[in-house]
């Protein structure tokens, strides 16, 4: 086994790396500040003055409560209004992080929301500022260079380039020990925005005025946790203006989505061999139709139910009229609370991934093709924490769809400790660090090789972890079980 992929190097190799170092660690100077009284001129000489690109605007008990950048003076100066106070003008709560937060998580919020300034705060108080520029200039990752690029891009030719880039940069990122929870939200964020691009240049090529229309993730693309290895599964949920019936309404929308899930798989994401597309008129639905399969699943709870549901129930807005899904959600949330049959039988269903473990705590392991003496680590390892989420966040009808943050979000509602829940969450991204690994080193993805390790090919620190991280997973298992009676 190649060196370089031990755990030690890798974790070595990673705090090392500009990304991951705390927030604090990339301060350099005292942050620019200036009162809510002050005019916009007065601010931009204090600006002008310090040679910086923002100044944080605070309030009389020097708290941030804005920043003035020159984006906002370009608008500010076009209308003439550089009399005006700065208060009136700069951008209000700007996004904060705590001092020891990863570079990375202040990079993926620039990515996710647009933003080029994170302000870094220690116990109340703001140390600094951190900007696009800062980040993205520290490193030779083009993590900034992507998101621009796919911006621009105007057809689907560049940006399927653009796709085999964000997957060199994510095996690139792999061997410099980036933590799973990162990377994988990279992965995601990155491949949100290449597919929105791909939404935009299509729908100018199919005119309709008159829907509104929400395309929806489902799956590991919904709980923002893709790897290399990932085909799309995805939805559209539409509502018709004048009455307009649904099946006209969706004649009219499948072309377009058919020439998306086309474009996605020019990409690099498979088209769904399951037909959990948007091209499938099934997923193609109104809100109402969606409200009355969602309630079939819950009333008539069959295996196919069941397997619909694990992968629709993770379903997040990606593009268009977010109302419509967030008005979905709403709707079935409270309907999955108050159906504990339904639960049950997911929960019945979700133990039946157990953990690799033997009586002895060795790994029980299985032979398939072109993968012997193996363990499928997405079937044993990542889904038993990923349905148990799901089961726990439908139960307590919480809107988080990412597996961590179900988690912790249903940790008061369980009963899980503090820190019980964070060792459920760090055994998770063990497997997916494992997962994306092997991923990382494979040249060619299948579904036999992609999620499959060998532990015989792991050192004893890595074998140690891992049977620390499927032990995890059986006490989790162990109190769904309690908590269904199963």
């Amino acid at each position: 086994m190649d060196e370089r992929y031990g755990f030690l190097e890798r974790r070595l190799a990673g705090e090392q790396q500009t990304l991951a170092r705390p927030l604090r660690s990339l301060i350099r100077n005292e942050p620019v500040v200036c009162r809510e009284h002050l005019s916009v001129r007065e601010a931009v000489g204090i600006m002008r003055a310090r040679g910086v690109g923002s100044v944080i605007v605070v309030d009389e008990g020097s708290c941030p409560i804005g920043i003035f950048t020159t984006t906002d003076l370009v608008a500010v100066t076009a209308r003439g209004l550089d009399d005006q106070a700065v208060a009136e003008v700069m951008t209000r709560t700007p996004f904060a992080l705590p001092a020891h937060a990863l570079a990375y998580e202040a990079a993926l919020a620039m990515i996710g929301t647009n933003i080029r300034h994170v302000l870094v705060m220690d116990e109340g108080r703001i140390i600094g500022v951190v900007s696009e520029r800062d980040l993205f200039s520290l490193q030779r990752l083009g993590l900034g260079e992507i998101t621009t690029e796919i911006r621009l891009a105007g057809t689907i030719e560049l940006l399927v380039d653009l796709a085999a880039e964000i997957r060199k940069l994510a095996r690139l990122l792999v061997e410099e020990g980036v933590a799973a929870e990162q990377l994988t939200l990279f992965v995601s964020v990155l491949n949100d925005r290449l597919c929105q691009r791909i939404i935009e240049i299509e729908r100018k090529n199919h005119q309709w005025e008159s829907i509104s229309w929400c395309w929806l993730a489902f799956g590991s693309e919904g709980r923002f946790e893709q790897t290399f290895s990932t085909d799309q599964d995805n939805g559209i949920v539409f509502s018709a203006h004048e009455q307009a019936r649904p099946d006209a309404v969706r004649a009219r929308l499948l072309p377009f989505a058919t020439k998306v899930n086309e474009a996605l798989d020019a990409c690099g994401f498979p088209l769904c061999r399951g037909q959990v597309m948007a091209s499938n008129p099934k997923l193609c639905l109104s809100v109402e139709e969606w409200q009355l399969k969602m309630g079939g699943w819950l009333l008539n709870p069959e295996p196919k139910a069941l397997l619909d549901a694990s992968i629709c129930f993770d379903f997040r807005p990606l593009y268009g009229d977010t109302t419509l899904a967030l008005a979905l959600r709403e709707w079935v949330l409270p309907r999955t609370k108050a159906n504990p049959r339904f639960l049950r039988l997911m929960a019945e269903n979700a133990l039946q991934s157990r953990p690799p473990l033997g009586m002895l705590r060795d790994f029980v392991t299985e032979d398939a093709p072109n993968a012997p003496h193996s363990i499928n680590l997405k079937l044993y390892g990542v889904r038993p924490f990923v349905d148990t989420a799901r089961i726990y966040a439908l139960a307590h009808a919480l809107p988080q769809t990412n597996t961590a943050e179900r988690l912790r979000a249903a940790r008061a509602g369980t009963g899980m400790g503090a820190a019980e829940t964070e060792a459920m969450v760090e055994a998770f991204f063990v497997i997916q660090r494992l997962r994306l690994r092997n991923q990382a080193a494979l040249q060619t993805l299948t579904d036999e090789v992609a999620n499959r390790i060998d532990p015989d090919q792991m050192n004893a620190l890595e074998r140690h972890i891992l049977k620390g991280a499927f032990r995890q997973e059986r006490k989790l298992q162990s109190r769904l079980a309690l908590d269904y009676q199963i």
